[in-house]
């Protein structure tokens, strides 16, 4: 199954939490924050979204940073996805 974002939504796919520190520290997965990075899967067409023209400035395969608490979390096929808006992706990792 595909996902297909409409409007200016996009799916992404977070990338791995780092396990251990800087330090050499094993952090248990409970310990371990959720990854603000991620793969982008998906983008939506853009287009006129509540009155104001959205230009789609992210593409499939860029890696992002976005907002913490941003986009809803889906299942599918058994992997994990975030549906994101545009503006909630803060920047491209290059």
């Amino acid at each position: 199954m595909k996902i297909k974002p409409l409007g200016d939504r996009v799916v992404i796919k977070r990338l791995e939490a780092e396990e251990t520190t800087q330090s050499g520290i094993i952090l248990p997965g409970s310990a371990q924050e959720q990854p603000q990075l991620a793969e982008i899967m998906a983008v939506g067409p853009g287009g006129v979204v509540e009155g104001k023209e959205i230009i789609m400035e992210v593409n499939v395969g860029d890696r992002v940073i976005f907002s913490k608490y941003a986009g809803t979390e889906v299942k599918l096929d058994g992997e994990e996805y975030t549906i994101v808006r545009q503006n909630d992706i803060l920047a491209i990792v290059e």
